[in-house]
Order: structure tokens, then C-alpha cells, then sequence
């Protein structure tokens, strides 16, 4: 051993103050300093199916049911949110207008905007995010829930990006023509593809990823992810799905597939529903499917006439009774589908993706966005550090999006690179 080394050996064994310095933990980081100092995003909130003429996104939220409103998400610290255009399938005015009802959502959401300018900006990117959360605004963005909403029509799925929309979940519970859901990938008498997707599916994919446009694999069936992320040429997010590991509900990621997105550099949005993160919940729940369905069958028939907004408060009310009905699972539950996904994707790849305002039960302690610093909390009490709880509140999220937009860049240029060849030939 050189002389130099035994010195510092015998200095930090002996010197007392060396000793304590080397022996030192890292100090654990300040759960509310961290999430104060975070730029938070949730990428999935249903509150639009509220928006009308009569709606104030300003408060009011709990005394409704609901989840979101302003003064509740600044009181969480929410610094952007991904309103969810979805169209219900299944609703008596819906039918064969998809497209019409999709386009009256975006611009209920320009509304609320509108009608709040010194509390909301529209964003369009990365860069209007930071913008948005420079000028302490909520950042708002829009991500279409299910592809039946282009109707088969890629010109379709290019205007609802010109007007701002910035993922689109490939299918919702349904499938569509071209791409699998997982909600009816064994009933009886629906269609399903060879491969996961057809080749206007992969067209689609190929799209979204010139556009610029967010692939959004939540809600797919497996067959469908994996011929996704062979697909895509830019990173996937799953906009609110956990850990079948965990929760074995089909709408959940095995731990395969947790990996496949990680290899993609993608992100997967833990989503909140009590169904989701807790199987004793989930179970519980699935021994009222029955009784839930035909009153379902019951109100539909009801409100045959009824406009979008009456038809969603009508059945988010009767779903939030049934949900009632089973004890709420505790915020462990929660805590252990971000913790699993952080371990078998990596911290790169996990979010926040709650679901707010679409979903009937949380965990308990979790009762709005006004919750979402227990999240940051309960991780650090776990041993996240702050670098790493910033990633998860948001970090991550940003970095795809980004990658997305380099990736529809790279593609656009391509694109006029093969068309200048194509004109020197002619």
C-alpha cells in the first residue's frame, strides 16, 4: 500500500470528523419543498364530459363528485393537464357522429380557456408547458380517447392536430376497425385484427408519429401494444394504466410489456381507479357487473334524447353508487403500481396519469388533485429522491414529448428530402 493511501486510511479511521463526514447519509428530500418545486402533468382527466355553457371549471368540483377544478389543482400544484376528447360509443346521439362530437369537445375546451385566460393557457408543446408554468397557468392540453373518433379518416386525425390535440389513446374500450381494445378483445361477435393492427392501423401509427401526435397504447389489447411499438417510430405512453403484476385487470401492463416501453423510451401514466391498483377492490367490484350493467341497459333507455353532458352525469352518478358500495382501497395501493412500474420500466419511464373525473372510486386519502402532494410524499417516505420524484411528476412525461416532436421533425424532413429527389428525376 503507497504511502499516500495508508495517510488517508489512518486519517479516516482515526479523525473523528472525518469519519462522520464519509459516514454521512444523503439527506431525504422535503416532500412538499419537492412537489412545490415540480412541474406536475397528468395526462388524463375526464372533466371535459362537464363542459358547457353552464360549467365553471373555476370551483365547485367536490361538492359535485368531481375531481378537478382550479382552485383544487392549485391547491395540488398541478402544472398541466391532458383534458380527454372522448367520444362514448355507446350513447344513443353519438351514433354516427363521432367526429362531430369529438370536434364539439375540443372546442369546449378552447371555451373554458377562453373564459379564464389570467388561469389557463392552451399548449401545444414541451416549450408552451414551461411557458404556462413560468406565468403560473394551468398548462391545458387535449388527448382523443379512442381512434373510432377519426372515423377511418386520417385527414380527420390531421385537423384534430392543427387545432391542438396532442395523443390520441389508439382504441377506448371498443375496437375499431383497423386496432383491438382490450375491453372487447373476447366478446363474442366482434371482429378483431390478424396482427394487432391492419395496414391502415400502421398507417395511423405512421401518422401520428409525422404529425407529431402521441401514440397512446392505454386501453389496447396486448396484440395490439406489441404491433404498436413495432410500429412507432417514436416513444409510446400508456396515458393512465398500471401493473397487471400488481392488479389483474386486462387494462393494466404485464410486466413484458412495462419492460417493451421502456425499451422504447416511452412512459407508462399510473392511472388512480381503485379497480386498477387494488385486486381485492377489483374483485369485489366485479361481483356487481351484473346488477351495474342492466341498470345501465335501464338508463340508456332512458335517456335516448338526452344531450352529452345530462348523459355522462347521469351515468357517472349511477356508477359512483355502485362504487360506493365497496370499501376504497388504501393510498398503499396506489403507491405500490408507481413503485412497481419505477422498478420494472426504471424511473425514466412512470407518471401520473389519474383519470380524474372519468373514474367512480380513488384510494382513500386521495379525494381530488388537491391530493397529488401525498403521492410526492408517501414516494419519499419510500426513498425516492428528488431528482427522481421530479421524473415522475412530470420529468418524464416532458422528455417523450420532446422525443415525439423530434422524431415528427426528422420524418418531415425526410419527407421533402424524398420529394426534392423525387423532382430532380422527373
Amino acid at each position: 500500500m503507497r504511502a499516500h493511501v495508508r495517510l488517508f486510511v489512518w486519517l479516516l479511521v482515526t479523525s473523528p470528523v472525518l469519519a462522520q463526514t464519509a459516514a454521512k447519509p444523503a439527506a431525504k428530500p422535503d416532500p412538499r419543498a419537492v412537489h412545490n418545486s415540480a412541474l406536475i402533468i397528468d395526462t388524463h382527466a375526464d372533466t371535459t364530459q362537464y363542459f358547457n355553457d353552464d360549467f365553471d371549471i373555476t370551483k365547485g368540483a367536490l361538492a359535485e363528485g368531481r375531481h378537478l377544478d382550479l382552485e383544487l389543482a392549485r391547491r395540488g400544484n398541478l402544472g398541466a393537464q391532458f383534458f380527454s376528447i372522448w367520444v362514448d360509443p355507446e350513447a344513443p346521439r353519438s351514433q354516427g357522429r363521432f367526429a362531430l362530437r369529438t370536434f364539439e369537445q375540443i372546442d369546449s375546451v378552447y371555451r373554458q380557456v377562453a373564459r379564464h385566460p389570467d388561469r389557463m393557457m392552451m399548449a401545444f408543446s414541451p416549450a408552451d408547458i414551461q411557458r404556462a408554468h413560468a406565468g403560473r397557468k394551468l398548462a391545458v392540453l387535449m388527448g382523443i380517447e379512442g381512434g373510432h373518433s377519426i372515423e377511418n379518416n386520417l385527414a380527420l386525425l390531421r385537423d384534430y392536430y392543427r387545432l391542438g390535440v396532442r395523443y390520441m389513446t389508439i382504441t377506448w374500450s371498443n375496437s375499431t376497425d383497423w386496432a383491438d381494445s382490450s375491453g372487447d378483445i373476447d366478446k363474442a361477435g366482434v371482429p378483431h385484427t390478424k396482427k394487432g393492427l391492419t395496414e391502415f392501423g400502421e398507417e395511423v401509427i405512421r401518422e401520428m408519429n409525422r404529425l407529431g401526435m402521441m401514440v397512446d397504447i392505454s386501453h389496447v389489447s396486448d396484440r395490439t401494444f406489441y404491433r404498436t411499438l413495432v410500429i412507432s417510430r417514436a416513444p409510446v405512453i400508456a396515458s393512465h394504466s398500471s401493473a397487471r403484476a400488481l392488479t389483474n385487470h386486462r387494462r393494466n401492463m404485464t410486466d413484458d410489456m412495462l419492460r417493451a416501453v421502456a425499451r422504447n423510451n416511452g412512459v407508462v401514466m399510473v392511472n388512480f381507479y381503485s379497480g386498477f391498483v387494488d385486486e381485492d377492490y377489483r374483485r369485489e367490484a366485479a361481483q356487481l357487473n351484473a346488477e351495474a350493467n342492466a341498470a345501465e341497459e335501464k338508463l340508456r333507455a332512458q335517456l335516448k334524447d338526452a344531450d352529452a353532458v345530462t348523459y355522462y352525469r347521469a351515468f357517472n352518478k349511477l356508477h359512483r353508487e355502485f362504487a360506493a358500495r365497496v370499501p376504497r382501497p388504501p393510498l398503499k395501493s396506489l403507491i405500490d403500481h408507481i413503485d412497481h412500474v419505477a422498478k420494472i420500466a426504471g424511473i425514466d419511464h412512470v407518471g401520473l396519469g389519474s383519470d380524474f373525473d372519468g373514474i367512480t372510486s380513488l384510494p382513500q386519502g386521495i379525494d381530488s388533485v388537491a391530493d397529488l402532494p401525498k403521492i410526492t410524499e408517501a414516494l419519499a417516505a419510500r426513498g425516492y429522491t428528488a431528482e427522481q420524484l421530479h421524473k415522475i411528476l412530470g420529468g418524464n412525461l416532458m422528455r417523450v414529448f420532446r422525443d415525439v416532436e423530434r422524431v415528427s421533425h426528422d420524418m418531415q424532413a425526410e419527407e421533402k428530402a424524398d420529394a426534392a429527389a423525387a423532382a430532380t428525376k422527373r
